[in-house]
């Protein structure tokens, strides 16, 4: 217990020089500008003006002013703000400070008080929520139960699966006080909770008709990292851990790969997220695990995210803790586990999967307000009869089951509440002003295609006809979303037949995929030398007779290499 408490101690003592994942910012100068970007809610501009360096500068200043009308509130007054300045980073300028200031700006999440937590604000969580709603209510469809175990684990059951403690020990809080006292056994923060599962497991199963016993918990988990993002990575994060077991190899197998196919299922069509399912190396795999599947995403900066994971534990953890069974025969025989878990690291996926230089862009399924309309109203006598409309608009929105705000505040500009909830991520907008009263009709935008491209007018402002419309619209931004991101990611897989193509593809930030047959060894000379971990082997597999792309040997399956978050 000695050595492996020193190292975990020691992780905890080095941990709180962890950088934290505020913004960096360089100058005191650029702090302020922010300060002022954040008092007065400043969004981005497009990519296209972000990034144009080219233009003339008379150009440049006139694009500059029309930024500065839209952001203020009434005083504005149509002029310029000097102390105004971007309050997002380019995403092609610097990927990593984008994410933090979309996480900032579109309010999901703030700094904890400890180095390396975060704090998930009210729109965060609402992103949350939906994966929980949906993952719990297909859970539940294939059998398994919610129920909670501790957050507080004996160390001695932390040590009784050698390789669950080879693993992770250099991320352990431990608990050695309690009521002023030194405790008799030191305490370990939940990390995961198998050893605390298989305590419980071996006292509930003891004859064959107790099986399948198939549990999920929502809860929190500690790991104490080196380096943290908000959502990707932090020391304490939230997820869901499904624990389950069976009386034999067979069903085991089969539930581990029926759980990374419902994971697939939420990420492709909640999410619009691409993934490639597959299984994971012996070096990649869970700690105590016989066998790991995944899924992998490919990120707007072409580095992987390991979105969801599930185990085959085999007979490990139950030899570990004598959970056993008594099966038809009368034989005892030991249960066979697995577990599964995705994380709020979906959420961050989510942001660097579909965000730009404006801000999130939600997938309509996962949005928390799926349609924002805005009343633009400048005269007096205008206000009756354009907020009878849009009253009337709102009426039939909820009606019919959409998520939708109203926001007729009168403190801000529509430039503002424009560019606010475009930051927000939210997929339509709906302009309403007197001329479309008389009209009969309304301007709708779409998130998803900014500027005129996805801009209509003369959409119907009749409930009925509105409401058909904006349905519609959600389904083709939520496809479309989905095609981006899968146009995204077949463009920057790259097929090799060699090492040297392997390395060439990485030093592109591409992801190299090819035949392979190598060793644990060869595995982590890659990753040594270019910083590239085997993600993982997918479940498709469409060629044979291959030859290894490292060792030159015959191979049976294919691999993808890629950097990671």
């Amino acid at each position: 217990m000695a050595s492996i408490l020193s190292l975990a101690r020691g992780t905890i003592h080095r941990c709180y020089g962890v950088t934290s994942w505020q913004p960096c910012l360089s100058t005191r100068a650029h702090r302020n500008s922010l300060n002022t970007a954040r008092h007065n809610h400043v969004t981005a501009a497009s990519a296209e003006q972000a990034t144009a360096t080219t233009e003339a500068p008379k150009a440049k200043s006139q694009q500059q002013k029309k930024q500065a009308n839209q952001k203020g509130g009434k005083n504005a007054g149509g002029k310029a703000d000097k102390k105004s300045e971007l309050a997002v980073t380019p995403k092609s300028e610097d990927f990593a400070r984008w994410y933090m200031d979309i996480v900032r700006e579109a309010q999901l999440a703030s700094n904890g008080p400890v180095t390396g937590t975060m704090v998930i604000r009210p729109y965060g969580y609402a992103l949350w929520e939906f994966l929980q709603s949906y993952l719990d209510r297909r859970f539940k469809e294939t059998g398994h139960e919610n129920a909670y175990f501790p957050t507080l684990i004996p160390m001695s059951f932390i040590q009784k699966e050698a390789s669950h403690v080879e693993g992770f020990a250099p991320e352990l809080a431990i608990v050695t006080k309690g009521g002023g006292k030194e405790l008799d056994e030191p305490l370990v923060v939940r990390p995961t909770s198998e050893t605390m599962v298989n305590h419980m497991f071996a006292q509930w199963i003891q004859g064959h008709r107790d099986l399948p016993l198939k549990l999920n918990q929502w809860a929190n988990v500690h790991r104490w990292e080196m380096r943290t993002k908000p959502f990707i990575r932090t020391l304490e994060f939230l997820w869901q851990e499904g624990h389950t077991a069976h009386a034999t190899a067979e069903e085991a197998e089969q539930e581990a790969q029926d759980m990374i196919r419902v994971y697939a299922e939420f990420a492709r069509n909640v999410a619009a997220m691409p993934v490639i399912v597959g299984r994971k190396s012996r070096l990649e795999s869970f700690a105590g695990a016989n066998s790991t599947y995944t899924i992998e995403a490919m990120m707007g900066d072409k580095r992987a995210l390991q979105a969801g994971t599930t185990h085959n534990l085999g007979t490990n953890f139950a030899k570990a803790f004598s959970t056993q069974f008594l099966d038809e025969t009368g034989v005892r025989q030991f249960v066979h586990q697995t577990s599964f878990g995705m994380s709020t690291r979906m959420i961050g996926g989510i942001i660097m999967i579909h965000g730009d230089d404006m801000g999130l862009r939600l997938p309509p399924q996962m949005a928390p307000i799926q349609v924002v309309i805005v009343p633009i109203v400048k005269k007096e006598a205008d206000q009756e009869g354009v907020t009878q409309a849009v009253d009337a608009l709102y009426a039939a929105a909820q009606q019919a089951g959409l998520r939708c705000k109203l926001d007729a505040s009168t403190e801000k500009t529509p430039g503002w509440k424009f560019n606010h909830y475009e930051m927000k991520g939210v997929p339509v907008r709906v302009e309403v002003g007197p001329r479309d009263v008389q009209q009969g009709t309304c301007v709708v935008s779409r998130r998803d295609q900014p500027g005129k491209a996805g801009k209509q007018f003369g959409v119907p402002l009749e409930p009925e006809g509105f409401v058909t419309y904006v349905k519609d619209l959600l389904h083709q931004i939520q496809d479309n979303l989905y095609a981006e991101a899968s146009a995204f990611t077949e463009a920057n897989i790259v097929d090799v037949g060699s090492y040297e193509e392997l390395k060439a593809a990485v030093a592109e930030r591409k992801w190299a995929r090819g035949p392979w047959a190598g060793s644990d060894a060869d595995e982590t000379k890659v990753k040594e030398e270019t910083g590239a971990t085997l993600r993982c082997i997918p479940f498709e597999q469409n060629s044979s007779n291959l030859t290894c792309f490292f060792t030159g040997q015959s191979a049976t399956e294919t691999v993808i290499f890629a950097k990671a978050h």
